[in-house]
């Protein structure tokens, strides 16, 4: 239990360092960031693998690109959900996407998980 509120922390952190870095990103407080984060997760976890398994040709045929429209996609989908967090625009989705998934990793490195 300890370990997935660890984790849920750190894409917290996550997303707030992302917001800091691309302008189409913003999260208004802690509390929003720790909000879309869970729902980035719920999210990701339900549609995000139902696309990712009808999508599963593409995927191959593209190198793994309309995965990366898949993320950026889910965390659109986050931002009208949660109030306090903001997606401006498919582009800022996507390289967020692609920042948060590095800034996560990078940080549960440091982590030490």
């Amino acid at each position: 239990m300890r370990h997935w509120l660890i984790h849920w922390l750190l894409k917290a952190v996550s997303l707030l360092i992302v917001a800091q870095i691309l302008p189409g990103i913003q999260v208004d407080s802690f509390g929003s960031a720790f909000i879309a984060a869970a729902v980035i997760g719920l999210v990701s976890a339900v549609l995000g693998l139902i696309l990712k398994i009808i999508l599963l040709p593409f995927i191959f045929l593209t190198l793994g690109l309309v995965y990366f429209l898949i993320n950026g996609l889910m965390l659109k989908l986050a931002s009208e959900m949660v109030s306090g967090f903001r997606v401006n625009g498919c582009l800022p989705a996507v390289l967020g996407s692609i920042l948060l998934t590095v800034v996560d990793f990078v940080l549960n490195r440091l982590a030490g998980l």
